[in-house]
């Protein structure tokens, strides 16, 4: 995987990220199947948490998968990790940030890029069905949050987590929310987020009236635009500048105690490889995978139409190797 290199009949950061997520084979055996729980959380909100059906044996290790923006449980890598998990005869949960499992949560708030206390609070509920410390793998936005919690977290994330593993996440969230807001990117992608995000937020401002400006979302035609109204204020930050710079895990990777791999594809479109860190900018604990090709969470392997198992493999045998 660290050098992953595309097919040949798809070429291109933009290419390897839309046809896999749509078109190729998310998985080669049956759809995996989920079993879905729901908890209260302290402040009286739920989040969803979805199981891999059957679960494994009562012993066998926990892989937990932390989907991206605007992801779920039916992500094409949540499908493609599940089989993986499958087939090693691991437990599997993919935990939904709020908001992403289908119906809105209650609280005055949703879910951001550095929410590291959400991550360590579902991490130690499902610690405590686990026989060992779990193997953990956030996938873009997730795998920001979730490498800053292993960074908060210090020494303590051992007792946790054995290991971590972030794909393909804006680890400068600077630098890619600048990215999205231009060329392609904005006419391609940033649409396809909002448009789920905006009526999420515009639903949450019916809940909550006042929680923001809501003439002033409803004109929102970037991400930068709408976190400067939504994300930024409605969960503690100054604005859209202030909540990508102080969410951002590339400063503070020297902080991780426990194995982490951070893999990112020179060719994403949503990260640019300018921003990305060099070996010497992280700490002993950290694995750096950059592979030129792979898009953003794309990775399509094989013959046409390809298939996306291959990153979750080589990601899980990395958990598996560093566990």
């Amino acid at each position: 995987m660290q050098g992953h290199r595309g097919p040949r009949w798809l070429p291109g950061g933009h290419a390897q990220t839309i046809w896999p997520a749509l078109w190729a084979r998310h998985h080669l055996g049956p759809r995996p199947a989920f079993a879905r729980e729901r908890w209260d959380t302290p402040d009286g909100d739920f989040v969803d948490v979805d199981f891999l059906h059957p679960a494994a044996a009562p012993d066998a290790p926990w892989l937990v998968l932390f989907h991206g923006l605007e992801g779920s449980s039916s992500s094409a890598y949540a499908l493609a990790f599940a089989e993986v998990a499958r087939s090693r005869g691991w437990h599997f949960a993919v935990p939904h940030f709020r908001g992403c499992s289908g119906e809105l949560n209650r609280a005055p708030r949703a879910y951001h890029s550095g929410d590291f206390a959400e991550i360590g609070w579902i991490l130690a509920r499902l610690r405590q069905r686990a026989a060992a410390p779990l193997r953990v793998v956030g996938i873009s936005l997730g795998g920001n949050a979730l490498l800053r919690w292993a960074q908060e977290s210090g020494d303590s994330a051992a007792a946790t987590a054995a290991a971590v593993a972030a794909v393909c996440s804006p680890i400068d969230l600077v630098a890619g929310g600048l990215a999205l807001g231009r060329g392609l990117n904005r006419r391609v992608y940033t649409p396809m987020f909002l448009r789920s995000m905006l009526p999420k937020a515009l639903a949450k401002w019916e809940q909550h009236p006042g929680l923001f400006d809501r003439e002033r979302l409803r004109a929102a035609r970037t991400l930068f635009e709408f976190d400067e109204v939504f994300t930024g204020p409605v969960h503690g930050f100054q604005g859209a500048l202030d909540y990508w710079t102080r969410a951002s895990a590339k400063p503070h990777l020297a902080a991780i105690r426990i194995p982490a791999l951070v893999v990112n594809a020179l060719n994403d479109p949503f990260v640019p490889a300018a921003c990305l860190p060099r070996a010497h900018e992280v700490g002993r604990c950290v694995t750096l995978w950059q592979p030129p090709h792979g898009g953003h969470v794309g990775f399509a392997s094989g013959r046409f139409p390809g298939h996306v198992t291959a990153m979750p493999q080589a990601v899980s045998a990395w958990l598996a190797d560093h566990a």
